[in-house]
């Protein structure tokens, strides 16, 4: 099996502007993903921060990355738009990307998607959280139960302002009676995208091993398969798939 190559982004601000995040992810939310999956001898992992140059996403850390794991919430105004352009150029060939929480208002996650606000409904009460599979062959919840619960979390609630997924696989429900389409799936041009809701900054949800375990799986479901693995961008003009 060929190894998968990824990347985890993180906007890494709340880390350095809250002492109490900083407790949670004393290295960043980025490295307490990074390193789980690190225990998995297929990937090979590195991670980038929006202060790196160009945000860790340089032509050389793209052309090397089969799935991209994105997190952000302060800071989305300020990724660059060519950034952004590499980005979905990738996606559209073949590169798979993972959107984390407050990623729905990411420039990249609205750009492939056509929507410009992503609004939802929410209150930071730390509620109980249960996700719910609702698509129990899929690969991404492989080795998960019937359902996730998280002890504390931010409430989303619906409507949440998005295309209809491809494939819904999550639906969480709150303890104020709100519910939330937590794990959707899309497919863009040859790349796969998995938004999963959970992972607010003040809660330890990148420690809980269920959650972790749901990335590591939408990691095998984003990847390319191993033949456009080494064709990316050679399958059809990339003008041909989507402007």
């Amino acid at each position: 099996m060929s190894s998968i190559n990824v990347t985890v982004w993180n906007e890494y601000r709340h880390e350095k502007k809250s002492e109490h995040v900083a407790s949670i992810y004393p290295d960043g939310i980025h490295h307490a993903i990074g390193n789980y999956l690190k225990e998995n001898t297929y990937f090979e992992v590195k991670t980038a921060v929006l202060d790196d140059p160009e945000h860790g996403l340089t032509n050389e850390v793209l052309d090397n990355t089969d799935v991209l794991i994105w997190w952000g919430h302060l800071a989305h105004g300020e990724v660059r738009d060519d950034i952004v352009e590499k980005v979905h150029k990738k996606v559209l060939k073949g590169m798979g990307l993972i959107v984390l929480h407050s990623g729905h208002g990411s420039k990249i996650f609205q750009r492939l998607l056509g929507t410009k606000t992503g609004a939802l409904k929410w209150r930071d009460d730390g509620e109980k959280e249960r996700l719910w599979v609702i698509e129990h062959s899929h690969p991404i919840v492989q080795g998960i139960g019937e359902y996730i619960e998280l002890p504390k979390e931010e409430m989303y609630g619906e409507r949440f302002e998005i295309p209809a997924p491809d494939e819904l696989i999550f639906i969480s429900w709150f303890e104020g009676g709100e519910v939330f389409r937590s794990g959707c799936c899309y497919r863009r041009g040859l790349g796969k995208i998995f938004y999963f809701r959970p992972g607010h900054e003040t809660f330890p949800i990148y420690h809980q091993p269920e959650i972790l375990k749901v990335i590591s799986n939408g990691v095998h479901w984003a990847a390319p398969s191993v033949g456009a693995k080494y064709s990316y961008g050679r399958v059809q003009p990339i003008e041909n798939i989507q402007k």
